[in-house]
């Protein structure tokens, strides 16, 4: 079994989650025309940060 690697420019850390693209570009450089980004835990984090509003206005329309 491979191990998923990071997929922020410039991180060869191993994957820890497995988040929404349109959100994570708009926090991280990210290549190519992906649906889904693969984060490791550091950068997990930051992203939780920098689309704290987008993802509550996403639950709020639920």
């Amino acid at each position: 079994m491979s191990l998923k690697k990071c997929q922020v420019k410039d991180c060869d850390m191993e994957s820890f989650r497995t988040v929404d693209a349109a959100l994570a570009k708009k926090v991280f450089t990210i290549e190519g025309n992906l649906t889904k980004v693969h984060l490791c835990k550091e950068h997990y984090r930051e992203f939780k940060k920098g689309t704290k509003k987008e993802r509550e206005l996403q639950r709020a329309n639920w």
